[in-house]
């Protein structure tokens, strides 16, 4: 595929801020977009150069997306499988559809990447109580029950710590009754992320991991450079590698790793779009995750991932962006703010990144 004339149009189904990010650097770029949301006003619209207002799976809409754009990405992984196909008929989207099926199922996701060689921490599938009293058997007690598809931010998540299979009575039903996974507990130092991307030519890259805190279930903050030995960072690098040439993969993913205490790696869980714990990247890089995503779905040749210095990057969650004001007022500090109307608990408002810059 050749590069993108400028002034070609990208499209982009949802409008929160990963899709208002990608919109600012496609602007920068010389693309247009277009973005596909139900909600109107949405925090992408406010950047974007036009809004298309349905449904993600609505037919017309759909079509009139497709007819408008040279390619089509997404800002989150929950896309209905069907959409992207159908759009993949006229129009290229990045990344594939592949990779939506893989990372919206929880078990598929883990399935796909031990066939690669891949680790990540044991798992059994759970589709009523009696799965569950005996995977928690299988596992001391103890485990992680998640849903298989939709969760994020920590929802949809049970955690068991006591070895007793009597816990497991109702707890089917109580969590909606559909398909489940109980994970293990991984007794882990520390959480990280690897930002990497694949561009149209093949060509991979990939920014220094991050270290990341939850509070909550929600990314807190992620700090710039992690506290891992170079071997373990290169083996995450190598990790994320694999997974993009494995999906045959064009565009920026995220995947997140627990690092065990003697440095090796499990996979937690893949993101196919532009990651929360590579926002840094727009304060410490030349070239951001969300420039790097446009670059490799337009075409372009990827950009630099070194950075020029060491940060900490903080999410503002809900009333935490009350703290605008006072960090504006803070050298060597980038702030960016989502456009939200009115701040909820747990709502991601924006986010701030601190530079620690080399003397």
């Amino acid at each position: 595929m050749k590069p993108l004339p400028l002034g070609a149009s990208i499209g982009i189904i949802g409008g929160g801020q990963l899709g208002r990010m990608l919109a600012a650097a496609a602007a920068r770029l010389g693309y247009r977009t277009i973005v596909l949301e139900p909600q109107p006003d949405c925090p992408a619209a406010q950047l974007a150069n036009r809004q298309i207002v349905a449904a993600y799976d609505d037919p017309e809409a759909l079509a009139e997306l497709a007819s408008n754009c040279a390619v089509v990405t997404y800002e989150f992984e929950n896309v209905p499988v069907a959409t992207a196909t159908k759009l993949a008929a006229s129009v290229p989207v990045c990344p594939p559809s592949s990779a939506l099926e893989v990372s919206q199922d929880r078990l598929v996701e883990k399935r796909f990447l031990n066939a690669q060689g891949i680790s990540t921490a044991d798992f059994l599938p759970v589709d009523n109580d009696a799965d569950l009293a005996a995977a928690l058997q299988s596992f001391a007690g103890a485990g992680v029950l998640k849903t298989r598809r939709m969760g994020y931010d920590g929802k949809g998540q049970r955690v068991f710590r006591q070895s007793s299979s009597e816990h497991a009575g109702g707890v089917y039903d109580a969590m909606g009754g559909i398909p489940l996974i109980l994970e293990a507990l991984v007794t882990f130092e520390r959480e990280i992320s690897v930002i990497a991307a694949r561009g149209m030519d093949g060509r991979l890259a990939a920014y220094d991991p991050a270290e990341n805190v939850h509070r909550d279930g929600i990314l807190h903050s992620s700090t710039v450079p992690a506290a891992i030995a170079p071997a373990t960072a290169e083996a995450a690098r190598q990790a994320a590698f694999a997974i993009l040439e494995a999906l045959g993969y064009v565009g920026v993913i995220g995947v997140e790793f627990f690092a065990l205490p003697d440095g090796a790696l499990l996979v937690n869980e893949i993101a196919p779009r532009v990651h929360n714990s590579g926002h840094w990247t727009e304060a410490a890089c030349i070239v951001s995750q969300f420039e790097q995503h446009i670059r490799a779905i337009a075409g372009l040749p990827l950009g630099e991932t070194a950075r020029h210095s060491d940060c900490v990057m903080e999410n503002l969650i809900g009333e935490d962006v009350l703290r605008a004001q006072a960090l504006f007022a803070e050298p060597d500090l980038m702030l960016h703010l989502y456009g939200k109307a009115e701040w909820r608990p747990g709502r991601k408002m924006g986010h701030f990144t601190r530079l620690r810059r080399a003397s």
